[in-house]
């Protein structure tokens, strides 16, 4: 496992960016560091759309944030120092999206949390970082959290959780 292999686990919020800019703040103009941008698709809950074009138009606003959220990203990574080559961006896409009927892997939507941890250990990333979500004590202990269920089952790798 590289220790030089970052992922950045990213959801478009404001901790999410201030996870990317803190990544490119430690590690900009380090050699050898290889970054990745990961987003996990959840699309809209359908059951809040009238029709099935109403929920696919959601689904698509929503992933067209998301795209440009990965670019502004990548675009600040680059600005703190990181090659644009050391950079990737993997969006997993849901099994369950109106948009991507064939894919090669699609994730079922069960955990968030349990398809960063799959790609990070498929991908050999020494680091996880993830935004710490906005939610009271009250609700984590309740709902949980992606971040503290990433950070309880992690392996063999570090957590940076940013706020």
């Amino acid at each position: 496992m590289e220790r030089k292999n970052v992922l950045i686990a990213v959801d478009s919020s404001e901790n999410s960016k201030r996870a990317v800019s803190y990544v490119g703040e430690m590690l900009g103009g380090s050699p050898g560091v290889r970054i990745c941008l990961l987003y996990v698709e959840k699309p809209p809950n359908r059951d809040r759309f009238a029709t099935g074009e109403a929920w696919r138009q959601a689904a698509q606003a929503k992933e067209q944030r998301l795209r440009s959220f990965l670019g502004e990203a990548r675009t600040l990574l680059r600005e703190l120092g990181i090659p644009d080559d050391g950079i990737t961006e993997e969006y997993v896409v849901s099994c369950s999206s109106p948009l991507h009927e064939s894919t090669d892997y699609c994730t079922p939507g069960t955990s968030i949390a349990q398809e960063i941890l799959r790609v990070q250990e498929k991908g050999g990333y020494g680091t996880i970082v993830i935004g710490r979500r906005g939610v009271s004590r009250t609700e984590e202990f309740l709902f949980g959290s992606v971040s503290s269920k990433v950070v309880n089952h992690a392996r063999n790798c570090t957590v940076w959780v940013v706020s």
